[in-house]
């Protein structure tokens, strides 16, 4: 095992303190990039396949060839685990980020002397999951602003692909913190539907059914389908539909699914409570139910009352 986290970078594994892409990079002049992330639990990767399966209908879409398979790439990402995983420290939990960009700039890169095709800049890294980032999520709620800057429409991009040319939600976050540090942007669509926040998919509870945006506007989140299942599961309707700010002021509860920490209770929208302004039961329930599909108690490892095996 190395003693420092491993990184791949265009095709080899390499020391992360000597992992770097070039300043000419279409990630970096373009924006254009193609990512993923997975996470483990106790230390194993959840749905592996689905991400690295969306990841690569990713690439597909954004005309960006991989040099390796599926297969290969999910070996990378276990190997890297393996490494890594020991040196965050004692019941560390990681994320793995998938990235790819059509490689360095021609007219960048030219000008630098390396004029000629290059092959596309992928990369796999981890991180340890910052669950204290999170802590307050589970105990006060998440506070949701609508901010006047409207998510990219599918016209333009389709959200199906996950990408990282994310202007707009920097610019929806820019907004969203005047009104509350704190807050996390959820775009509106050029309708006035709600879509979704810049790393998490949104959810509501109306008369004891769970509530998803249309999905034709939204980012098809692996932790998304995975609370669908659940709630066929456990027999609660689970509806998709267009719905507007109005239907989250008065619906019973909201959440947010992603992957980093699964779920986390909405508690309020632009100021105001949603329900009773309180995590509501039936978040309780779903993610105590996907906390069995895990073997862990998901709320409890995120404000750090738990450690994994």
């Amino acid at each position: 095992m190395s003693q420092e986290n491993l990184v791949y970078l265009k095709g080899e594994l390499r020391p992360a303190s000597s992992a770097h892409i070039a300043i000419y990079d279409a990630a970096v002049v373009l924006g254009a990039t193609v990512t993923d992330l997975a996470r483990t639990f106790r230390g194993e990767l959840y749905r592996l396949q689905d991400h690295v399966d969306r990841f690569y209908r990713s690439c597909r879409y954004a005309r960006i060839e991989p040099r390796i398979g599926p297969e290969q790439t999910m070996e990378i990402c276990r190997e890297l685990v393996a490494n890594n995983r020991p040196l965050a420290g004692s019941g560390a939990e990681l994320a793995v980020v998938l990235f790819i960009s059509p490689g360095e700039f021609a007219v960048y890169a030219g000008a630098a002397g390396m004029a000629g095709d290059q092959e596309p800049t992928f990369c796999i890294h981890t991180f340890p999951l910052p669950f204290s980032l999170w802590a307050p999520y589970f105990t006060e709620g998440v506070h949701v602003v609508t901010p006047s800057v409207r998510q990219v429409p599918p016209v333009c991009v389709d959200p199906k692909i996950k990408c990282r040319s994310r202007m707009h939600w920097w610019l929806a976050d820019q907004e969203t913190h005047l009104v509350d540090p704190r807050a996390v942007s959820l775009c509106l669509d050029l309708d006035g539907n709600i879509t979704e926040t810049s790393g998490a998919n949104f959810l509501i509870v109306s008369d004891g059914a769970v509530i998803c945006p249309s999905r034709r506007s939204i980012l098809r989140g692996i932790s998304l389908e995975t609370v669908a299942e659940i709630c066929g599961e456990l027999r609660i309707p689970f509806i998709e539909r267009d719905f507007q700010v109005y239907d989250v002021v008065n619906a019973d509860e909201a959440f947010l699914t992603t992957t980093p920490y699964c779920m986390a209770p909405v508690t309020r929208i632009n100021g105001l409570p949603i329900g009773d302004g309180l995590p509501g039961g039936l978040f309780a329930k779903l993610i105590a139910a996907w906390g069995e599909r895990v073997g862990i108690d998901i709320a409890a490892q995120v404000r750090g009352e738990v450690l994994s095996g």
